[in-house]
């Protein structure tokens, strides 16, 4: 009798992944709303990336290393950081949009182009952070196999012969889902499999889209 194949490790229980890469992540976000100009933060300037600095140091603090603690508190401490993270932009986003359509002063074609391009940024950061806490029930219930439907499909998902059999999906690869949706304003080689991952990622182009298209369009204005 021959052996049955073994599963691949994105469907079995595996080590979890290091919460850096979403920590460096958050941390570009804070610096990110920190230096928008004022009347693109809601609230004193201090305030969201306060609460996310700390919301931060203490999922840290309660599951450093590698990640294996699977307690609903730190699951809501978790959502809640991304959370307050996707106010912040979406605050911004609205903010930069309504100065654009009423012709509100927006500073040089220079000074609109860099906020706008922090803007982009911080949104495709916050949806990345959003897809890897989201997909299948987040990293830790990933790194146990839980759940074998994903949200995402990935290209070594469906075609497993051309990946290392070790390979489960990590950080950079919800990065990369993020920035591809945010610049093609569509899926690119990732398919998402469930409504909440196609509504995540419909909502991402959509502000990316409205995103590039008003600055630049302002910028050339201004140039002219």
């Amino acid at each position: 009798m021959t052996e049955p194949e073994p599963l691949p490790a994105w469907r079995r229980h595996t080590e979890g992944e290091r919460r850096w890469p979403v920590g460096i992540a958050m941390i570009a976000i804070i610096a990110l709303q920190w230096f928008l100009p004022d009347r693109l933060t809601l609230g004193p300037r201090w305030l969201f990336p306060l609460v996310e600095g700390v919301l931060a140091v203490v999922l840290h603090a309660a599951d450093p290393g590698k990640l294996r603690r699977d307690t609903s508190t730190l699951r809501m401490i978790a959502l809640g950081l991304i959370t307050v993270a996707s106010l912040g932009t979406a605050w911004s986003v609205a903010m930069l949009i309504r100065d654009i359509v009423t012709g509100y002063d927006t500073g040089s074609a220079a000074q609109l182009l860099g906020t706008g391009a922090a803007i982009y940024l911080m949104n495709v950061l916050t949806f990345a952070v959003w897809f890897w806490e989201l997909d299948r029930g987040g990293p830790v219930a990933r790194a146990h196999g839980i759940d074998p439907y994903p949200d995402f499909l990935f290209p070594p998902m469906t075609s497993p012969d051309m990946a290392r059999k070790e390979w489960e999906p990590r950080f950079l690869d919800y990065l990369y889902v993020a920035f591809t949706n945010a610049t093609a304003f569509s899926p690119t080689d990732t398919l998402p499999m469930t409504r909440g991952a196609k509504s995540g990622m419909a909502l991402e182009s959509a502000i990316a889209l409205a995103t590039a298209a008003l600055v630049i369009a302002k910028a050339v204005n201004a140039l002219g």
